[in-house]
């Protein structure tokens, strides 16, 4: 049986990239008299639009099509054929310069809409013959009678001068640009202002400077403008420099009405512009009472969507660390809801632990609880490590928290016994020789221990308190058993860890330590477990005084603040607030590599702050929580300690062989098997976890005036 061959419809997938061109073409360049609103042009001209939107280049064929368009007197089609020469202007610049007469037309057009769209047009271009042509055309355009117009000219000098910047500033744009700021429109100030501020940020040869009388002006008409040009005019205040107390003290008084603005924008804009004009006010009381005004708008942001609310808890963390008094009393704010994004939840949990103290901790450690309670494992991990990090923040809370924590550890729940193992390592460092009791808790758990960070912080705490364990031998051999296939940081843990067993009871770790010294010398590839086993080996071998006093010295105190920027970056991103960076908490040109840096300016009236201490002095003072007593790492060696009389000199190779025959004669030196322990223990295995919590124990102070500036809660 023969079928008839039946064409495709013209709709069908089938037909090539050719013949949907022809199809348009057809239609752009069809319609009767009779169309006298262009139905058909316009039909055609949103298809075109459409395929142009999904990336479909095979439209630049029809560019001599939507040329001859352009001329229809309709700002629809205009707008859709100006859209296609913007997009596709750069493809085919020979064809697209044949538009430039009815761009030009069409800036003398009666209708402002047209004048104003036909010179974003051609400013949007970037081919040469556009940025030459567009000049001249900008400079009578901002004179035009029309406001509208002149805004749209204010921003086109910027884009010229992205386009070529030298040929602007040989032209007397920028002047005319100034010239638009004694304009009687507020929206063309603002729009002025925008443009300037924007060249001001790409060019290193420009200095943008307002003085009071200009920043006054720029006040009295923020009510007049809307919501982008208020932003516009708050990012300018940004560049005066108050001379006066008293004239910064007036502005932010001025300005502190659009705080209560329903736009984000202003209103973090203007929080920002306060935040710096404070560091010009002498006036405490005045600046107490400027920070009880930015509490309430910080507040109301919490009621917006989550990403609004994530930005302004983001600035809240900066803003906190700044001026601490702006939300000293609105910590209830701050409680998760059950259907917060665990982005949000974990940021108010951060503040939550910045706000707490000893007033609101029973009312904190309640919310933690039902936190530690939850589904979501990421954020029950940041409950419980926030829990024990208010124990090391507020001492006197410290019992209620670690018993919070022991309750939180009987649910049996592994990766809260693991966060809480890790929090309570840390307990210990800050309070030694007060809590050892829950050290045989933490034993009955260590079934439980699968992660790197708690298996290390569990066998920090075995060794650091190996003459309180009675099996503390049994213990590290069960860590031990698994040696080759651990992490390095949980191998770290476990050498350091046996060598302070073998210093605090020799009978126990004689047998341990030559084994494991073995094991990171001659079967591992990391040069850091390898180097430190070889420097423990070389001090028990040359002087056990010297190995006690370096192995088992005194740790940099530490303490529980929260992520804290040092004072120059906090400086900067106080300056950037409610930008991008803040979100990061990272400078703003490691957000954006070509921003301006910004910087307080030098005036009179500016409030110095403590100068920054640089990093080379503060040494152990900014290492991180993470850093101090992880496993064996830099909590258990203190470099300031010197190893006074350890082995100096002689080859590797020669000083391995010397502690080889050291040890042997060592070892029978001590008669270690005659006469026990000799910090405690009878040198018998024990059944169980136990702990001996009255045996002797040495209690080493924290070294004073030591302080830790690490991010806790991650």
């Amino acid at each position: 049986m023969f079928m008839a061959y039946v064409p495709p419809p013209t709709d069908s997938p089938f037909r090539g990239p050719q013949g949907k061109v022809a199809e348009l073409r057809l239609e752009l360049n069809s319609g009767s008299k009779k169309d006298k609103n262009f139905t058909t042009k316009k039909i055609a001209l949103k298809k075109i639009v459409a395929n142009m939107t999904m990336s479909n280049n095979d439209m630049v064929a029809l560019f001599p099509d939507i040329i001859g368009c352009m001329a229809i007197q309709s700002l629809e089609i205009k707008k859709m054929c100006f859209l296609f020469l913007v997009n596709y202007a750069r493809m085919r610049p020979e064809i697209a310069v044949k538009a430039i007469p009815v761009l030009e037309h069409d800036m003398e057009d009666t209708n402002p809409l047209v004048r104003a769209l036909a010179l974003r047009t051609m400013s949007y271009i970037h081919v040469r013959e556009f940025v030459e042509a567009t000049v001249p055309i900008v400079k009578h355009l901002l004179r035009d009678a029309d406001p509208y117009v002149r805004k749209t000219a204010a921003f086109c000098v910027a884009k010229l001068y992205d386009h070529d910047r030298h040929m602007v500033e040989a032209s007397d744009l920028i002047d005319k640009l100034n010239a638009l700021l004694r304009d009687d429109n507020p929206t063309v100030v603002a729009s002025a202002l925008a443009s300037l501020m924007d060249i001001w940020e790409r060019s290193d040869a420009i200095k943008l400077t307002i003085d009071y009388s200009n920043a006054s002006k720029m006040v009295s008409i923020l009510p007049d403008c809307s919501e982008w040009g208020q932003t516009y005019i708050l990012e300018a205040l940004m560049s005066y420099v108050p001379q006066d107390s008293g004239e910064a003290l007036l502005l932010a008084e001025r300005i502190s009405p659009r705080l209560s603005h329903s736009n984000s924008a202003v209103v973090l804009t203007c929080i920002r512009v306060v935040l710096y004009l404070m560091n010009y006010i002498a006036d405490q009381k005045q600046i107490s009472a400027l920070c009880r005004k930015l509490s309430p708008p910080l507040v109301t942001l919490l009621a917006k969507g989550p990403e609004v609310q994530y930005l302004a808890l983001r600035n809240a963390l900066l803003i906190l660390q700044r001026r601490p008094e702006v939300l000293r009393n609105d910590i209830r704010v701050f409680f998760c809801k059950y259907n917060d994004p665990i982005y949000v939840k974990v940021t108010k949990l951060e503040l939550i632990f910045m706000l707490a103290n000893e007033k609101n901790i029973d009312e904190v450690l309640t919310e933690l609880r039902e936190y530690a309670t939850e589904i979501d494992v990421h954020f029950v991990r940041k409950a419980v490590r926030a829990i024990g990090k208010l124990a090391i923040k507020i001492e006197p809370a410290a019992r209620q928290c670690i018993n919070l924590l022991l309750e939180l550890v009987s649910t049996k729940v592994t990766y809260i016994v693991q966060e809480a193992t890790v929090v309570i390592r840390n307990i210990f460092r800050k309070y030694p020789n007060q809590y050892e009791s829950i050290i045989g808790t933490l034993c009955e758990h260590l079934d439980s221990l699968d992660e790197a960070e708690a298996k290390a912080a569990m066998v920090w705490v075995i060794g650091q308190y190996a003459s309180r364990i009675e099996n503390s031998d049994a213990l590290l051999e069960d860590f031990l058993f698994s040696f080759a296939e651990e992490p390095v940081e949980v191998q770290l843990a476990l050498l350091t860890a046996t060598v302070k067993l073998f210093i605090q009871r020799p009978t126990k770790g004689q047998e341990l330590v030559p084994k494991v010294l073995k094991w990171a010398t001659e079967e591992t590839d990391n040069p850091d477990l390898r180097d430190r086993a070889y420097m423990y080996w070389r001090l028990l071998s040359t002087d056990m005084e010297a190995a006690k006093r370096i192995v088992m010295g005194e740790k940099p105190a530490i303490t529980a603040e929260s992520e804290r920027l040092d004072p120059v970056t906090l400086e900067e991103m106080c300056l950037n607030v409610g930008t991008l960076a803040t979100v990061y908490l990272k400078p703003v040109q490691t957000v954006f590599r070509n921003a301006r840096p910004r910087r307080l300016q030098e005036s009179p009236a500016l409030q110095r702050q403590e100068e920054p201490v640089p990093s080379s002095v503060r040494g152990d003072a900014q290492k991180s929580l993470s850093q101090f007593g992880m496993g064996g790492q830099p909590a258990d060696f203190d470099p300031r300690v010197e190893a006074g009389g350890a082995a100096g000199g002689g080859n590797l190779a020669q000083a391995v062989n010397d502690t080889d025959e050291y040890f042997s004669s060592q070892m029978r030196g001590m008669r270690i098997q005659e006469q026990g322990d000799s910090f405690g223990g009878n040198g018998n295995e024990g059944s169980g976890y136990v702990v001996n919590q009255y045996a002797p124990q040495t209690v080493y102070q924290p070294a004073q005036g030591v302080t830790n500036n690490g991010d806790l809660l991650l």
